[in-house]
């Protein structure tokens, strides 16, 4: 049974980063804002490809500043957490919510992340755990499907010739042709 709500995926944002080798990398040579950039630009594509909401979470712990969520499309969104509060505790809150069903939005919860205590919080609140390695594995698995498709459906418009007319010329041949 197909079910409207869709699911929400917590990504523990600096555990990635400092997980993935190409964001590590980017986060020693360019800072980590440009490591936070480029996971964000890898998961919009993925979030929307798998039907996910996503929020990455980030540590703001050392910044004395309030909670702050930025939307960076219909499907995804960051949330720096309060300088008091972890990306951790953030987590383990949204799942708790879900568990007393206070959390209504979303009918599953995935959190991906390699911390192990927050893999064993999560499970505990009936919130589905990712690994950071599977996460990747399955992002290349879904550029894969998409550019797949995308190629497959170049190779079926190709065939005619009419596809290879513009717009307003295929609506002339069209009623010529009727």
């Amino acid at each position: 049974m197909y079910s409207s709500i869709t699911p929400l995926l917590l990504v523990d944002g600096y555990n990635i980063i400092g997980s993935w080798s190409s964001l590590k990398a980017t986060r020693d040579r360019h800072g980590l804002e440009q490591a936070r950039h480029e996971l964000v630009e890898t998961l919009i594509n993925y979030t929307v490809h798998k039907g996910y909401k996503t929020r990455v979470v980030f540590d703001s712990q050392y910044q004395k500043t309030p909670s702050t969520i930025e939307h960076h499309s219909q499907h995804l969104s960051i949330c720096f957490t309060a300088w008091t509060q972890t990306a951790d505790t953030y987590i383990e809150k949204v799942c708790a919510a879900f568990f007393s069903r206070q959390e209504t939005d979303h009918d599953r919860i995935i959190v991906a992340t390699s911390d192990r205590d927050q893999y064993l919080t999560a499970m505990g609140y009936g919130a589905e755990w990712m690994s950071v390695d599977v996460l990747a594995k399955d992002i290349q698995s879904s550029r894969s499907q998409v550019k797949r498709k995308q190629l497959n459906n170049k190779r079926s418009r190709g065939r005619l010739l009419f596809n290879c007319l513009d717009t307003q010329s295929q609506e002339k041949l069209a009623r010529w042709l009727s």
